[in-house]
């Protein structure tokens, strides 16, 4: 008679996610997960292939999640510019909340290690189509990459404490925002 089963992938994916929000990806190891889920190391390898793999299938579950807040947040938006700033600030509250899922996202990882492109496509289709309604389908991923750069920029200098002239952020985030909204003909 078979062993029977200790923990599953949506098990393990979990713990991974949270060991990364609680102590960043380096903390992210085969042995920390295992310990988490209640089993030996080795006992892993039975659903995913190695730290590589698992750091794609948590970066795939944050692509993911990051995908439906979009949607949602542009979904209740009723004209071009404020789908655009509802997007924004989507991405930042996303970031400001859950650093180091987002940290991962733009990270630099190892080919073994990278989400799967469409699982990414997925998750930024919001994005692109608020960018198509801007400034048509033919330079939609110019427009959307102009606001990913600035989005990402911003974020990831308020995320590592990099504005030391002031403290008026939201204030500054909404201006660039609109902005970016203006630059792109949103009315």
């Amino acid at each position: 008679m078979p062993a029977p089963e200790r923990t599953s992938l949506p098990q393990i994916v979990a713990a991974a996610t949270a060991l990364l929000e609680a102590s960043g990806v380096e903390a992210l190891t085969m042995q920390a997960v295992a310990a988490e889920v209640g089993v030996r190391a080795p006992s892993l390898y039975k659903r995913v292939r190695g730290r590589d793999a698992l750091l794609a299938l948590v970066a795939e579950g944050i692509a993911r999640e990051l995908g439906a807040t979009l949607e949602l947040a542009a979904g209740g938006a009723e004209t071009g510019r404020r789908r655009l700033v509802a997007l924004a600030n989507a991405v930042r509250e996303f970031a400001r909340e859950r650093p180091e899922a987002y940290s991962l996202l733009f990270a630099r990882l190892p080919d073994a290690a990278r989400p799967d492109p469409a699982v990414l496509a997925g998750s930024v289709a919001v994005v692109l189509r608020v960018a198509a309604d801007a400034v048509g389908p033919e330079r939609a991923l110019d427009a959307a990459r102009l606001l990913t750069a600035w989005v990402h920029g911003f974020v990831s200098m308020e995320l590592a404490d990099r504005f030391r002239m002031g403290d008026e952020l939201d204030r500054a985030f909404a201006f660039g925002a609109d902005r970016l909204a203006d630059a792109l003909g949103l009315e």
